[in-house]
């Protein structure tokens, strides 16, 4: 049996698992896919401290490195659910196995909506961002669209317009969806266009992005608008599902905890964007990863 099992291993997790270990629990990763997260699709990152610059890919490597430096245990698997057993958890993944540990931290993350367009993974990273303040720098006074029309969509389009020399606003709908004082900061600026009922119907088959076939929903007529970065602002999935019987959920799917961290099930703790919160950033994940960590550590010591 572990101390503790993190199901998943993005920013949030890796920070878990090296506090954990520095604690001296024995700690265990469960991660479905790629080490890192959302991260490692930033071809550069610029805001984390420590690093003037640094790729997500890099520093993904680098909090995998140091987790597994610490003595973490890795395994990569799909966990579908999580039973509390009272005295333990049980920790049941998709290839018919069950891990126990006496507390448990989810951290599996929320992943960007994507457009579902063919060669949309060619371009992710390399001309498809889905986040404004990590790499709207590297459009600074060049061409970009962003698709989407609520609010966070607007913010980042805001954003944009502020350092890119043209933002086009793509929206399938015939109306924005976001807040009127949104619209309103948006239609006095020059370089913004918005463009209604309109959807992206095709990428380039080849990297680099420097082109986007857009629909007009009207009369499905086409053309192709010269850009030089698309940004996608159409909502995050957090995949939560199969742990709504340990941890409560919101609304939107995310996990219903407070800045502690903790869920409704003692030595149950959550961390990372799978988590309600206002602001999700790396720096944002690592600091849930810490605090659950520590969390977890106290609440196995009061056993």
């Amino acid at each position: 049996m572990y101390d503790i099992i993190i199901v998943g291993a993005g920013p949030a997790g890796l920070t878990a698992a090296i506090y954990a270990r520095r604690a001296n629990k024995s700690v265990l990763l469960l991660e479905k896919g790629a080490f890192g997260g959302q991260i490692t699709f930033s071809p550069k990152v610029e805001n984390y401290p420590g690093f003037e610059t640094i790729s997500g890919s890099e520093l993904a490597d680098k909090l995998v490195e140091q987790a597994l430096g610490q003595g973490a245990d890795v395994e990569i698997e799909t966990v579908t659910a999580i039973e509390d057993k009272g005295t333990h958890k049980a920790v049941l993944t998709e290839d018919g196995n069950t891990y126990e540990g006496k507390a448990v931290i989810i951290a599996a993350g929320a992943r960007h909506r994507h457009l579902g367009l063919p060669n949309e993974e060619t371009h992710i990273g390399e001309g498809i961002s889905f986040c404004a303040v990590c790499d709207g720098a590297f459009y600074k006074d060049k061409t970009v669209a962003l698709v989407g029309g609520g609010n966070s969509a607007l913010q980042e389009a805001i954003l944009l317009s502020e350092t890119s020399k043209k933002v086009y606003v793509v929206q399938n709908l015939d109306f924005l969806t976001g807040e009127q004082a949104l619209q309103d900061i948006l239609a006095k600026r020059d370089n913004v266009e918005v463009l209604l009922g309109t959807v992206v119907a095709a990428l380039p088959a080849q990297a680099p992005l420097t082109s986007i076939t857009l629909r007009r929903v009207a009369d499905e007529s086409e053309y192709d608008l010269a850009i030089d970065g698309l940004f996608v602002a159409i909502g995050l999935q957090p995949e939560n599902g199969a742990f709504a019987d340990v941890a409560a959920l919101d609304d939107w799917g995310y996990i219903d905890a407070g800045e502690d961290c903790v869920t409704k099930t003692a030595g149950v703790f959550v961390a990372g964007d799978c988590r309600r919160k206002g602001v999700r950033q790396v720096t944002t994940a690592t600091g849930d990863g810490a605090t659950a960590a520590i969390a977890a550590c106290r609440y196995i010591d009061s056993l």
